[in-house]
This record gives structure tokens, sequence and C-alpha cells, in this order.
């Protein structure tokens, strides 16, 4: 008879010594993202436009092979974006029409702002002016990590087209590695998560656009109807921050009202921008996000707002736009994981009526309560 085989013993770390490898391995991964934001940045944006074109590529497919398919899909998303760009390359040059008297209406509001600044703070010219000039070299810092570099305009114009044809033309041999990476057990479990991934990512891209272009259209004509300068401008402007939540509807609420106090008398229009924006962002909210956004992975406040600020801090405006698509898949593979099913739970949106820790104290309540009842009945028969 043959002896039984020794059973392995699990070997198990201590928590510190767990929770210092996951934290050197998230500082590895995010010095990565860093260092080759250049290269992952349009990869990443081309990803989100191939899940975007795939349901067009499979019609085509039907039809012509598989590379002429890839190909015509790209060809119309380019032409899509030639059209926007044309679009607000006339409303740029009309805006560039503007620049002399807008600078010199600046420069006055500017020279009367240091002026109360130093007699109501005691701050003098030389230091305001040093504290502007850091603001501005900070931001051209954040910007110049999209836009001012030659492979990003690169990246935009050339690269990204050429990534998304790969990616449909190569899907199935990607599809395939996903496939052969996990065990044939979990392969339904890669489908479900695959298959959710690519409707929500779609749906939730596809809302988006159309959310962006009602609330350019509602910012443009609001703008207009109050005569702000650049109105279809900056109401563009206004509808493609709104994408970024929380963090983009301030900033497109400060873009008009500068617009109006640089070229206005008095705050009259101010306070019906800040008013037609705060109905704008209420419709917005409350009745575009709802019925046609209606994205099937929901991104708590607090996730998104961090999110979107470390998406910026990595690769800049991109990476803000980047962050919630990618943490909504993050969080679909999340609650499709038995052992990350917390934090698919803790990204979400959805608020336990009763958590965890509440209920395990009144579980301990309980036991405390009963060790109490225990203990008395004991002393009391001591007693006798």
């Amino acid at each position: 008879m043959d002896a039984p085989h020794p059973v392995k013993e699990i070997k198990t770390y201590p928590f510190y010594i767990k929770a210092t490898v996951i934290l050197l391995g998230l500082i590895l991964f995010f010095f990565a993202l860093k260092v080759l934001g250049d290269i992952l940045m349009p990869v990443s944006m081309a990803c989100l436009l191939a899940i975007l074109l795939n349901p067009l590529n499979n019609k085509l497919e039907r039809r012509v092979p598989r590379g002429l398919a890839a190909f015509i899909s790209v060809m119309i998303a380019v032409g899509v974006g030639g059209i926007v760009l044309y679009f607000l390359s006339t409303q740029i040059a009309s805006f560039s029409e503007t620049i002399p008297a807008l600078k010199a209406r600046s420069m006055l509001i500017a020279t009367d702002t240091q002026q109360w600044i130093y007699h109501r703070f005691g701050i003098g010219t030389d230091k305001q002016m040093e504290i502007v000039k850091n603001a501005i070299q900070g931001s051209q810092a954040y910007v110049g990590q999209t836009l001012n570099t030659i492979l990003g305009i690169t990246s935009i114009v050339v690269l990204i087209p050429i990534y998304v044809y790969f990616l449909l033309y190569y899907k199935p041999l990607i599809l395939d590695f996903l496939f052969q990476v996990f065990a044939e057990k979990d392969s339904l479990r890669v489908a479900e998560v695959l298959s959710e991934t690519k409707t929500s990512i779609q749906s939730f891209i596809v809302g988006l656009m159309i959310e962006m272009v009602i609330v350019s259209a509602m910012n443009s004509a609001a703008l207009l109807a109050l005569g702000v300068r650049s109105a279809i401008l900056i109401g563009f402007i206004g509808g493609l921050l709104n994408i970024l939540p929380y963090l983009g509807g301030l900033v497109a609420i400060a873009l008009p009202i500068l617009m109006a106090t640089v070229t206005k008398e008095g705050y009259s229009t101010q306070l019906g921008i800040l008013a037609s924006y705060l109905v704008i962002q209420f419709i917005d909210n409350n009745i575009i996000m709802t019925k046609i956004v209606s994205s099937k992975v929901q991104i708590n406040a607090l996730i998104s707002i961090i999110i979107v600020l470390m998406g910026g801090a990595l690769w800049g405006f991109s990476g803000m736009f980047l962050s919630i698509p990618f943490v909504a898949i993050l969080k679909i593979i999340c609650d499709r994981v038995e052992p990350l099913k917390p934090w698919g739970h803790l990204l979400g949106e959805k608020i336990p009526e009763v958590h965890a820790g509440v209920k395990f104290q009144a579980q301990w309540a309980r036991i405390f309560k009963r060790r109490e009842k225990k203990a008395a009945l004991e002393q009391k028969e001591h007693t006798e």
C-alpha cells in the first residue's frame, strides 16, 4: 500500500508584508503608466474608439473582407472627427478677431484688480505677478502632458487611427488570446466580462456624446440669448468639459463668466450665465444622465473625482477623459471576480441601508449581552 502523499502547507504572510508588496506593486504600476504615457495614452484612446466602432465594423464584415471593413470604419470616424475640427476651427477664427479688444479690456480689469487686492490685503503688485506667473507655469506643464509634444500631436492625428484599424483587424486574435490566458473553467466568466464590458462602454461613450451635443446646444443657446461673445465656441467647450464629472461643470461655468466680465459692464450678464448654467446642470443631472447616458456601470461621486484627478496627474487632460471609462471596466471585472467584489462595491454608488460594521456591532452586542446574562446566573448560583 502506497504511503499517503504529504499535504502541502499553504504559507501565509503577515498583513504588513502583504500590504507593503501591494503598495510597492501599485507604485511601480503607476510609475510605468507615467513614464510610458506618450505611448499608452493613444493606445487607450484607440481601444475605446475600437469598442465604439465595433458594431459598425461587424456589420461591414458581413459584406466585405475584414481589412476593408476596418478601413471603412476608421475612415468614417476620421470623417466625423474632421467635420468637428472644421467647425471648431471656424469658431476659433472668429474668436481670434476679438483678441486685441479682449486683451485691452483684460489689462484694464487686471490693473483694477491688482489695486483692489493691494488696498484690501496689502499684497504688492510684484508679489501678485509672481503668484500668477507660477500658476501659469504650472498649468502649462499640466497641459503639456497632452498637447505640447510632437508625439502627442502625432498620436492624435496619425497613431490613433492606425491603432484603431489594427485593433479592429486583429480583434479575433486578441479575443482568442484572452480566452487562452485563463483556465477553461473560467471561460464562461471571461466571456461574460468581455460582453458586459463591450456593451457598457459602448452605451457609456455613445450616451456621453449625445449628452455633450445636447448640453453644448443648451449652453450656446443660453449664451447667445445673453449676448456673450463667441457663444457657440464657449458653449461647445462647456459641453466637452461637462464629460468630466463635477469638476468639468465648474470650469464650464467659469469660462463664460470670465468672457462676460471682460466684454461687458456690470454683473447682470454674469448672474444670467450662472442661473442658466445651473438650470442646464439640473436638467443634465436629472434627465439627460438618467434617460440618455444610462450607463450600466455607475461610479460614485467620491471615486469619480479622485480618479479624474489621478488621470489628470498621469496623462493630463487626456487622462481625465479616459479615467472614468477605464474605472467602469475595472468595476465590471471586480464585480465578476469573487475576491475583488468588495472593491467593486466600493467603486459603485449603491449605499447599503445597514452597513457591515453596524451588523457586526449588533452581533457583538448580542454576544456581550448573553455573556453578561450567563455571568449573572453563575454569580447567582454561586451566592446561593
